[in-house]
């Protein structure tokens, strides 16, 4: 076949089907020290409303959303009850920009294997994950939480409430997830002011206030 024949150029224009890969932090070259600070959304995360559909302990699933540096605790997960999916409702105290997750799980066929993220929708059943995801994830087995899929921001710039939906695992009868990581920035708008935490490895810890003055839009990158 040549290279200018039809069938070759025919072939050649076929779209593929694109495919997300996980970065290992430290590829993302982030200083160790500053980990924890880059996945803090969890303090921003209304624990109290949280849900996690078919875990087979009550508030277990609330367990998994945990500092970075508590992730290797094998003491605190979640494992499914009836099949192998389980479904989380993540409700935040403010607005959310989301870059990137992690999953972490056990060293066997009950490691989660994908992962779709669904983006305000709060109080969502199983019935609900018929409908189309925000952005889906063919996961890695992940045993110390150091991969992270980045998400596409323009589609998690404006978070309020969280859903992940764990489909499937690699063949066990139920799924285990020890812990979740969470990476981005947190929003929280007031009457006077706004007030910004931006969890990277670049960011001040501190929150930064914007005093408004006059009306206007304000962009945050």
């Amino acid at each position: 076949m040549t290279l200018c024949s039809p069938l070759f150029r025919a072939l050649s224009s076929r779209k593929l089907p694109s495919t997300s890969f996980p970065k290992t932090l430290a590829e993302r070259e982030e200083p160790p020290e500053q980990r924890g600070l880059a996945y803090g959304l969890y303090l921003r995360i209304d624990l109290e409303r949280l849900q996690c559909l078919n875990e087979s302990r009550e508030g277990s699933g609330r367990g998994v959303f945990k500092p970075w540096e508590e992730r290797t605790d094998r003491s605190k997960f979640v494992e499914s009850d009836a099949d192998e999916e389980l479904l989380f409702n993540i409700p935040f105290t403010g607005n959310v920009k989301l870059k990137g997750i992690i999953i972490m799980g056990e060293d066997d066929d009950s490691h989660p294997s994908e992962m779709r993220l669904y983006k305000n929708i709060p109080q969502m059943s199983f019935d609900d994950t018929d409908r189309e995801p925000d952005q889906t994830f063919s996961l890695n087995r992940d045993l110390t939480g150091e991969l992270e899929y980045a998400t596409k921001i323009s589609r998690f710039s404006n978070v309020y409430h969280l859903s992940i939906h764990i489909s499937k695992n690699f063949g066990a009868d139920t799924t285990k997830v020890f812990y979740i990581g969470l990476r981005g920035e947190w929003t929280e708008l007031r009457r006077h002011e706004v007030t910004i935490c931006n969890y990277e490895a670049s960011a001040n810890p501190a929150d930064h206030r914007v005093h408004q003055v006059t009306p206007q839009t304000h962009f945050i990158s």
